[in-house]
């Protein structure tokens, strides 16, 4: 289901990901949960779909995600 703020994603994400990676990842699931309604594996997809759009502006290093480029579009 998608997720109304960042204190409503799963707790491994939360302790994970920084606030502004949290605001990614949200954004994407809740954009895939609508674009992929009523599909099978609906959940599995927008978690996929989240991950690589975080993957796309942070990295992880160690044991903590940086982001990896600026904000500039």
């Amino acid at each position: 289901m998608p997720y109304r703020s960042n204190d409503d994603l799963p707790p491994s994400i939360r302790e994970r990901l920084p606030p502004h990676a949290q605001d990614i990842f949200r954004a994407a699931f809740n954009s895939a949960w609508r674009q992929h309604a009523g599909e099978d594996g609906l959940e599995q997809t927008a978690h996929r779909i989240a991950w690589a759009a975080v993957r796309r502006r942070y990295r992880k290093s160690v044991d903590e995600w940086v982001e990896t480029r600026s904000a500039l579009p």
